[in-house]
């Protein structure tokens, strides 16, 4: 619907990272400041629940200082509905960098869209940040590659 707003998202809703955690349990936590996301995927899990939330800080705070905008206004007219995740490359426990491919759907002035997208992640002081990101063109084949 034209210019409906996103529910109120409270620590007992369901997480918008689609874990199937309460966002207090979830994401919630790691937006607090509470606790760092272990991997690339639980990172990139949790700035999607941020966009959801407009939590602007945390995005900033888990952004790689090389590539962070010096501000970030979020389109209050978005509303972020379902993520996908895709596969991931690296990004592990033991790893240093690694990419996540994802869609991301929203809502905006009542049309759904989709944000098909491979982030790439790494590690500054034991924190995963995230780098910058490959937006995949419409009608592209899996990986973010046009189809030949």
């Amino acid at each position: 619907m034209p210019g409906k707003r996103p529910r109120a998202i409270t620590t007992t809703s369901s997480c918008p990272c689609g874990l199937g955690k309460s966002y207090g349990d979830c994401c919630g936590r790691a937006h607090l400041g509470g606790v760092a996301p272990a991997t690339a995927e639980l990172l990139m899990r949790s700035r999607y629940s941020a966009f959801a939330v407009r939590d602007a800080a945390y995005l900033l705070r888990t952004w790689h200082p090389s590539t962070r905008p010096s501000a970030l206004d979020l389109d209050p007219g978005t509303r972020w509905t379902r993520l996908e995740v895709l596969g991931t490359t690296g990004g592990g426990l033991l790893h240093q960098e690694g990419t996540v491919e994802f869609r991301a759907h929203h809502v905006e002035a009542g049309r759904p869209y989709e944000l098909h997208e491979n982030s790439r992640f790494l590690r500054v002081d034991g924190r995963w940040t995230y780098v910058d990101a490959v937006t995949a063109p419409r009608n592209s084949a899996p990986g973010g590659f046009p189809e030949p």
